[in-house]
C-alpha cells in the first residue's frame, strides 16, 4: 500500500534524526497529543525499531486545564497501543515557577522530559517543532531585539545537561504533520493555550505569520526557517573564534588583555566577552546585551569610567590593561 506524502516526509525526517544516533538507549517522543508531536510519535514508532532502537513517549501533564490529566492518559493509551514503551505521563506543577506562564510551564515540561531521559538512559528526546515553529521563533526574536544567535532559531540538536534533545521535524510544514495525522486516522488534541492572545506566539500564528504569507507569498515560512539555518552556521563558525579568541586574551596576571581584545573584530571580541562574563559567574538567563556592551566600553572606548557591573553583583573594571573583577 502507498504511503501517503505528508506520513513518508514525517518518517523520513525521523529516520535522518536517527540515523548514526550514539549510544544505545531508547530515543523518547515528547508528546502532548497535538498534531505535530503526534505525527512524529507515530513516526518514530514507525521508524526506530527498524534501526534496531527502542522508542518510547513521555507526555507531560501542565495541569493547566481541567481535563489535562483524561488528555495525558489518553496519549499515553494510545502510545502503548503503537508499541512504543517505556511510556510515562509526567505530571508537574507551574505555579510559584519564575518568569510569565510561558516561561513557567516551559521550564517545568524540559524539566520532566530531561528527568525521564535520565530515568530511562535514553539516547535522546524527540520534539515536535515543526518549520512553522521555527518561522515564529525568528519572527518574535526579531521582535525582541535579538541578535544573530537569537535569530538562528531552533537547533536540529542541542544537548540539555547532558540529554540529547532532537527537533527532526524543523525542515517539515505543519500542514504535513496535520495531514498525517489524519492519513494514519489519529485524532490530535487542540490545545486551547496555542490560540490564546494573550500569548506573543499565539498571535503571531494566528495573525502575524498569516498576514506575512498574504502580503509575500506562502514562500516566507520556509525563506524564515532558511534564515534561522543559515544564521546558525555563521553563529558557530563566529563562536569557534570566540573560543579562541578568549584563550589568547587572557592574561598572564588574570583577566583578559585589553590590547588583544581591542585587536579583535567587534563581532568576535562581543563574544569573547559575553563568554567570559559567563566563566565570572554572570547567569546566562540575565545577561544581556546591555551588560556586554558596558563591558566593550571598557575596551573601546575607555575615559577612565567606573566598572561595569554585571548580573549577581560583579563588577569589572579596566586596571593596568586588563579587565579584572
Amino acid at each position: 500500500m502507498a504511503v501517503a506524502p505528508p506520513v513518508a516526509a514525517v518518517r523520513l525526517a525521523v529516520r535522518r534524526a536517527l540515523t548514526g544516533l550514539p549510544g544505545a538507549g531508547p530515543v523518547l517522543v515528547a508528546c502532548s497529543g497535538g498534531a505535530d508531536s503526534l505525527a512524529l510519535a507515530a513516526a518514530t514508532a514507525f521508524v526506530a525499531p527498524r534501526l534496531g532502537r527502542r522508542a518510547g513517549l513521555v507526555t507531560v501533564d501542565h495541569g493547566l486545564q481541567p481535563s489535562s490529566a483524561e488528555r495525558a492518559e489518553t496519549v499515553a493509551c494510545w502510545a502503548r497501543e503503537a508499541g512504543l514503551d517505556p511510556v510515562e505521563v509526567v505530571p508537574v506543577r507551574v505555579a510559584g515557577r519564575p518568569g510569565g506562564p510561558e516561561a513557567a510551564a516551559r521550564e517545568a515540561r524540559y524539566a520532566a522530559l530531561l528527568a525521564s531521559a535520565r530515568q530511562h538512559r535514553a539516547a535522546g528526546v524527540l520534539l515536535g517543532h515543526t518549520r512553522d515553529d521555527q518561522a515564529e521563533t525568528v519572527l518574535l526574536a526579531l521582535a525582541r531585539g535579538a541578535g544573530p544567535r537569537g535569530l538562528s532559531g531552533m537547533p536540529p540538536r542541542r544537548e540539555w545537561d547532558g540529554v540529547p534533545l532532537l527537533r527532526p521535524l524543523l525542515d517539515v510544514p505543519r500542514d504535513d504533520t496535520r495531514a498525517a495525522c489524519a492519513a494514519l486516522g489519529l485524532t490530535p488534541w487542540a490545545d486551547p493555550h496555542n490560540a490564546d492572545p494573550a500569548y506573543a506566539r499565539s498571535r503571531v500564528r494566528a495573525d502575524v505569520l498569516p498576514a506575512l504569507v498574504r502580503a509575500l507569498g506562502a514562500g516566507v515560512v520556509g525563506n524564515l526557517a532558511r534564515t534561522a539555518r543559515l544564521l546558525a552556521a555563521d553563529t558557530a563558525a563566529l563562536d569557534d573564534l570566540a573560543a579562541a579568541a578568549l584563550d589568547e586574551a587572557r592574561a598572564a596576571e588574570g583577566g583578559l588583555s585589553v590590547d588583544a581584545l581591542v585587536a579583535l573584530p567587534a563581532a568576535v571580541r562581543t563574544r569573547v566577552l559575553h563568554a567570559w562574563a559567563r566563566e565570572l559567574g554572570a547567569p546566562p538567563a540575565a545577561l544581556s546585551h546591555r551588560h556586554v556592551a558596558a563591558l566593550d566600553a571598557l575596551v573601546t572606548d575607555w575615559h577612565g569610567q567606573g566598572p561595569a557591573h554585571l548580573p549577581g553583583g560583579l563588577p569589572v573594571r579596566r586596571h593596568g590593561g586588563r579587565l579584572t573583577t
